[in-house]
């Protein structure tokens, strides 16, 4: 098949790299093999309503060092999109969008529901091939995905600088980390930080452990310590009735029991959203120093990617044009080794990559006598 035009999104959560990525495939699609390239705007929302811009070399200009997406980004579903009020499936829309706009294949720059989607596209005929995109370095089958290294380095400054204020007043500090179902940054940002523990949800936490910790150090003389808090751990009660709660999804007989379950489920989740300030109560009352919180919040998202993002950025980016003059659609370009490989989609999309309780990182942490509340 003659490729001739290719169209390109950016979906999820913006992350540094994204504009490194889309330059990589850019330039490498209109300069190496002659491609014209479109870049479709928020999303797959933008693919829906057939909103996009065309690419030039003139446009791919400047954009390696700047952080977010230029082509913005939404978190829509293809199948479920709220349209006029109405939850939509999209696809028939998208099919006709492609082919009225003369596509011979589709990038999607993005992370584990990106990957959903661009399954759902490619199962409904598209020539799809996808990026991995996230800081929460959560998607299967590739070592690491662009915005990883940058919120790594944005979350350690933020535990090294907290340092000083928890020594200067003898207090407790809890940094709030980015990671809802996997503990990668919070895990990295730990031990490059200094963290004296490290809380993920991989690894549901005891109170009274985390509080002995702390006694344990200031018997040793630091009247201090600072807790990395992955944003979706939890204690040891509420990890068990939320894993509950997600078995019941799987097992769920029908349609109507699966919605429910799924409702029970965001229920909890949100009820534990403000579980960082709890554990801050706990461990003031466990131990009678004063503790404070910091979220770090989308500040790790943003800015500038660092020099790490925008190699492997542009890597993948590359190794995504090299894949489409070969023909090879349906596969995301994983990060392997020192090299890049063609993963088919199927083997990626509604899959976490989970922090292993025996993983390396785990296993210096525990080392170098850093606590992970169990």
């Amino acid at each position: 098949m003659a490729i001739k035009r290719i169209g390109i999104l950016t979906a999820g959560g913006d992350a540094p790299g994204l504009n490194a990525a889309i330059r990589g495939l850019g330039k490498a699609a209109i300069a190496d093999y002659g491609w014209r390239l479109i870049g479709f705007r928020d999303g797959m929302r933008g693919l829906a309503e057939n909103r996009f811009t065309e690419l030039d070399a003139a446009s791919l200009s400047g954009i390696l060092t700047t952080g977010g997406t230029l082509l913005g980004t939404s978190r829509d579903k293809v199948h479920r999109m709220v349209v006029d009020g109405e939850t939509r499936d999209m696809i028939p829309t998208i099919v006709e969008n492609y082919a009225k706009d003369e596509l011979d294949a589709l990038v999607c720059l993005g992370g584990g529901g990106t990957a959903k989607n661009a399954r759902r596209l490619m199962d409904a005929g598209l020539n799809i091939l996808h990026l991995p995109k996230t800081i929460d370095n959560d998607i299967v089958e590739t070592d690491t995905s662009f915005g990883f290294a940058t919120a790594l380095e944005i979350a350690t400054e933020a535990v090294d600088r907290l340092h000083s204020t928890a020594h200067s007043h003898h207090r407790i500090i809890l940094t709030e980390i980015m990671g809802h179902r996997a503990g990668w940054l919070a895990l990295g940002a730990g031990i490059a930080g200094g963290a004296d523990v490290i809380l993920l949800p991989e690894i549901p936490y005891d109170v009274g452990a985390i509080a002995e910790k702390i006694e344990r150090r200031r018997s040793h003389g630091s009247a201090f310590s600072v807790v990395a808090v992955a944003e979706g751990a939890l204690n040891q009660t509420d990890a068990q009735e939320l894993a509950h709660a997600r078995a019941l999804v799987k097992d769920a007989s029908s349609s109507d029991l699966k919605a429910l379950a799924k409702k029970n489920v965001k229920t909890l989740e949100a009820s534990h959203r403000a579980n960082t300030f709890t554990l801050a109560e706990q461990l003031e009352a466990a131990t009678g120093l004063e503790a404070r919180v910091s979220i770090l919040g989308y500040v790790q998202r943003g800015g500038t990617p660092n020099a790490a993002d925008r190699l492997l950025a542009t890597r993948l980016g590359v190794a995504g044009a090299n894949a489409i003059a070969e023909g090879t659609f349906g596969v995301m370009v994983g990060d392997r080794g020192n090299g890049t490989e063609l993963v088919p989609l199927k083997n990626v999309a509604g899959k976490i990559k989970f922090v292993p309780r025996d993983h390396e990182w785990i296993r210096a942490a525990r080392a170098v006598g850093t606590a992970l509340g169990d």
